[in-house]
């Protein structure tokens, strides 16, 4: 009977026991694996080891991974600030030269027109007859014929008139033409009519493209006719009216012509001259050759 209550008692206490190692199992189990939190942590720690090993220079970038260069060092980006600041100064004085170049080219190009207007107005006030500027209209025509070529007369000549002084050169084309024909000018006005004609042909001859050409040609024929040759001063007007029509002394050539013309004896050709100075400028005459025209008109007889 005893036996019998003991066999039911044990076999009671069996599921209590089982549901009691049940209820255990579960907690035992989750002490003995990590928790997310921890399984993190330690994943953490692993990357920075690995980090540390991979980029021993500093941290990595938030690329890393996607690139192979780590980020830069404080040293890097200190170098690149100052390379890029040497850099801003190099270009600011850069700038500043180029102001400052600006500002002595402004200051030469001043100074050169006021230089030009001095020896214009110069010009005007003492050539006279040869001031001004003219623009040809239409190409010459030959409906006048011009004087044969004159023999060349010997004419003895001191040393120093054999050649002009030379110019002193500056290297500035402009400028060298100028004085080169301002020098020419000086000759003619003292009388020295063989150095002016040298020098004023010099200055032509060394810059064709100049200006000034068609003025050191006019001059030179009209110191040839101051020298007494009119012959050969016609020549020299005449070319210089057909080589450049529109030159600024094309139309005093024409003019001037028409006065060697006369002095040679022939008025009917110095007419056409004056006929064609009116027709080929017309309104665009200078004043002074404008008045002076009426009375060489009636010196040649012109009808």
């Amino acid at each position: 009977m005893n036996q019998s209550r003991n066999i039911m008692r044990f076999r009671a206490v069996i599921p209590v026991a089982a549901l009691a190692v049940l209820a255990l199992t579960p907690a035992e189990a989750q002490r003995r694996q990590p928790t997310p939190e921890q399984r993190i942590d330690r994943l953490e720690k692993q990357v920075r080891q690995v980090q540390r090993q991979v980029f021993p220079k500093g941290q990595p970038a938030d690329t890393a991974g996607l690139v192979d260069d780590p980020a830069a060092t404080q040293q890097a980006v200190s170098a690149l600030v100052s390379r890029i600041d040497s850099v801003e100064r190099q270009l600011a004085d850069i700038v500043r030269q180029a102001e400052e170049n600006a500002q002595r080219v402004s200051v030469l190009e001043t100074d050169l027109a006021r230089l030009r207007a001095e020896q214009d107005q110069r010009l005007r006030a003492i050539e006279n007859n040869t001031s001004g500027r003219g623009d040809a209209g239409e190409q010459p025509a030959d409906d006048f014929e011009a004087p044969p070529p004159a023999p060349q007369p010997k004419v003895e000549r001191s040393r120093a008139d054999a050649a002009p002084t030379p110019v002193a050169l500056t290297g500035n084309a402009d400028v060298d033409a100028e004085a080169a024909y301002d020098a020419g000018y000086r000759l003619w006005t003292a009388g020295k009519f063989d150095q002016a004609i040298a020098a004023l042909n010099d200055m032509a001859k060394k810059y064709p493209n100049h200006r000034r050409v068609s003025w050191a040609h006019n001059l030179a024929g009209r110191a040839l006719l101051d020298k007494g040759q009119p012959r050969a001063a016609a020549e020299a007007l005449l070319a210089n009216y057909r080589r450049d029509p529109k030159g600024e002394r094309a139309q005093d050539s024409l003019f001037y012509l028409g006065q060697a013309l006369v002095k040679l004896g022939q008025s009917s050709q110095a007419c056409k001259a004056y006929a064609e100075l009116e027709d080929v400028y017309g309104g665009n005459l200078r004043a002074q050759l404008k008045a002076s025209l009426p009375a060489a008109k009636a010196q040649a007889k012109c009808s």
